[in-house]
């Protein structure tokens, strides 16, 4: 089985005539471009489908370049000519600021949008893609002033963001008398010794100590471009831009949050009572969060990570079956950790293949094989968009980590649900719970340092030792006594890639979301059986086209109710349970 993807469906490199031709392609579609919003006028009817034709193959032409770009670079954070690729397809494309802001104007001056929408089936079709555009002329500057941003951007937050991938993925890790990686090191602690665990816990921090000057001024200067964007666009606040651009309203947030706050005490129960099985009486130490328990030794290969997923999807859903077969069968999947490629796991959509890639760095546990099963939802997702249209398939975040989370609830219940041995079985309910513990407690505290963080960058320059400080309040308030606090994890801000986005603040939410609308769904899975997988499908389809809460009402549920979230928790607090109670 291959351990690198294959990306020779889209360039086999970039002396490929065919990027130079889609480069060709893209130059002139934005003279095109600038030509049509140079005239806006005559019949809007005629003028909104020239533009959904245009934005389709932009759009187009864009993700295919990018794509490649991004995922070479992704893999070799050095390769110079993927970084120049970037940098250059993201000029160009800074040139579709004035052109684009003109477009919008135009859409935001018509009274009877609804109207021309309605007489038309293109426009029936792109319905959710033009009113969007409309709401978003509130927050819209002027042509020229959209420009300029776009240009200071890719010197900005871009270029800022490149820099924490850049250090965190080439610093030098000093352990046992040996040079790794990160994400290397950070694979350690899943290792079944404690003593690797924490001496590769204490490497790990003490290699945050040479790069967190540079990685503190880019998470400072990416927070106040985007506080001077909210600023100047007319948003009450970064987070209001969040959820705005996730069509999302702030009651189904205030709800959620609300709910998992109420349960976060069930939680550290957890977390104390796997601490006193390793031994320790005050909490977990950081460092001992991710320790497989006994009955959880089990090492996988990627032949048998395949084996696994194919057999228990295939009770499931033949065509998602098919799908995560073909994803290693036909190299869809990067695997293995090496010098110079990003720490984590990603899905990335390749529209013009309608196919994805996976990053992972997949070390043999069975915590690898859940993440595949994570990263392959994403790509399932991806896959029920495919014969939307393009400018259909923008989903927004935290809906994306729905198809990604049920996933990983199918994978762990149906491993728990088979298990007579009550060792192993205490071993596999504590792995999804450890899973559920990183949507709750560590992205709740991962929120909370966000939100500080902007809180304070806009007075004042948050320098390493404060990030750590603020990093550390959060985590006390999000773990409580489930962790040690003499062992808790001060650089978590400047691993997390999430941080590092100008235009995607608060990728944190969208976790805790995903994982309780996913538990939600897995329910009513339960309960209705085979019927409910169509449903699922048209649910995840119609991410595409409507809000978040609309999305949910496909499946008959009310994201604004608490209940809803308490419910999925409840599911959750009934395996801590279950847990605990295996423990004595």
């Amino acid at each position: 089985m291959n351990k690198e993807w294959s990306l020779e469906k889209l360039y086999k490199g970039y002396d490929d005539p065919r990027f130079a031709a889609d480069e060709a392609k893209l130059d002139q579609l934005l003279k095109d471009y600038a030509e049509f919003a140079a005239h806006l006028e005559g019949n809007p009817k005629a003028v909104l489908k020239q533009a959904v034709t245009l934005n389709q193959e932009l759009s187009a032409v864009t993700d295919s370049l990018t794509s490649f770009a991004y995922l070479k670079q992704s893999v070799n954070t050095s390769d110079t000519a993927s970084a120049a690729a970037i940098g250059r397809i993201f000029r160009k494309l800074s040139a579709l600021a004035a052109p684009r802001t003109a477009l919008v104007q135009y859409i935001a001056g018509l009274d009877d949008l609804q109207s021309v929408i309605d007489s038309d089936e293109l426009l029936r079709e792109h319905e959710f893609f033009l009113n969007n555009i409309k709401e978003d002329a509130k927050y819209t500057l002027s042509p020229e002033v959209e420009k300029v941003i776009s240009l200071y951007e890719i010197s900005g937050s871009t270029a800022w963001s490149d820099l924490q991938s850049y250090l965190t993925s080439t610093v030098p890790v000093e352990y046992e008398g040996s040079i790794t990686n990160l994400s290397d090191i950070r694979n350690k602690a899943y290792d079944p010794d404690p003593a690797v665990r924490k001496s590769a816990y204490e490497a790990e921090l003490k290699a945050y100590d040479r790069i967190k000057d540079g990685i503190a001024f880019s998470l400072n200067s990416i927070k106040m471009e985007v506080i001077h964007h909210c600023q100047l666009r007319g948003y009450e606040s970064p987070l209001d831009e969040t959820l705005k651009n996730a069509h999302m309203k702030r009651e189904t947030l205030d709800a959620l949050l609300s709910a998992m706050e109420e349960y976060l005490p069930k939680f550290w129960e957890y977390m104390r009572a796997k601490g006193r099985l390793l031994g320790y009486d005050n909490g977990l130490p950081f460092y001992e969060m991710f320790a497989p328990l006994e009955g959880n030794s089990a090492v996988y290969t990627t032949e048998d990570a395949k084996e696994y997923l194919v057999s228990l999807f295939s009770t499931f859903d033949q065509e998602e079956t098919d799908m995560i077969a073909r994803a290693f069968d036909e190299a869809w999947i990067d695997f293995y950790p090496h010098d110079g490629k990003v720490g984590g796991a990603f899905c990335m959509p390749v529209t013009a293949l309608k196919e994805s890639r996976v990053l992972t760095n997949f070390g043999g546990t069975l915590g690898d094989v859940v993440t595949l099963a994570h990263e392959l939802g994403h790509a399932f997702h991806n896959h029920c968009l495919r014969d939307n249209s393009l400018l259909n398939m923008d989903v927004s975040m935290p809906v994306a980590e729905t198809a990604s989370t049920f996933n990983e609830v199918v994978a762990m219940n149906a491993a728990i649900a088979k298990e007579t041995d009550p060792i192993v079985k205490r071993a596999l309910i504590e792995n999804q719970l450890m899973d559920a513990n990183q949507i709750i407690c560590d992205i709740y505290s991962r929120y909370l340092f966000e939100t500080s963080v902007f809180e304070n960058r806009e007075n004042e320059f948050l320098f390493a030792d404060q990030l750590c400080d603020l990093m550390l309040e959060a985590q006390k308030k999000a773990y409580g006594n489930g962790l040690d606090h003499n062992f808790l994890h001060p650089y978590m801000w400047a691993c997390k890639s999430h941080y590092y986005s100008g235009s995607l603040s608060f990728y944190n939410f969208p976790y805790a979301f995903g994982g309780l609308f996913a538990r939600g769904l897995y329910a009513k899975y339960l309960k209705d059986g085979p019927s409910f997988v169509p449903l699922y499908k048209k649910l995840l389809k119609a991410t595409g086209t409507t809000t978040v809460e609309g999305a949910a009402e496909v499946a008959g549920i009310d994201l604004r109710d608490k209940e809803f979230w308490r419910s999925s928790l409840q599911i959750l607090a009934d395996e801590i349970d279950e847990f605990i109670a295996l423990c004595e």
